[in-house]
């Protein structure tokens, strides 16, 4: 997993699967890169995403949550950046393609 800050935009890339084996590392290491200063964005590329299970969903989840409280002017959008069908079906049927804002490029 990469993790890049591009001015105010916090960008996630490189996700081979969020599932149950790596979730809490993806929570703590996007955690640690969120800046003391406010983001406009926060962009995962899920194009190299094969899988996400519950505790991948729970993460991102949660990701949405630190973003939402952590700018003090109203919540930072977390876009999903081109999900491979699959992953897109996943959201689709959790409804969480509502929370989050998915993105093809």
């Amino acid at each position: 997993m990469k993790i890049d800050l591009r001015g105010d935009v916090l960008g996630i890339s490189d996700i081979d699967e969020l599932g149950a084996a790596n979730s809490e590392a993806f929570r703590r290491q996007v955690r640690a890169a969120m800046p003391a200063s406010s983001l406009k964005a926060i962009e995962i590329d899920l194009s190299k995403t094969e899988f996400v299970d519950s505790c991948g969903l729970g993460a991102l989840i949660a990701v949405q949550k630190w973003a939402s409280s952590h700018n003090g002017n109203g919540a930072v959008p977390v876009r999903l950046l081109n999900p491979p069908l699959p992953v897109q079906q996943v959201f689709e049927l959790t409804r969480l393609h509502r929370i989050f804002e998915i993105v093809k490029r």
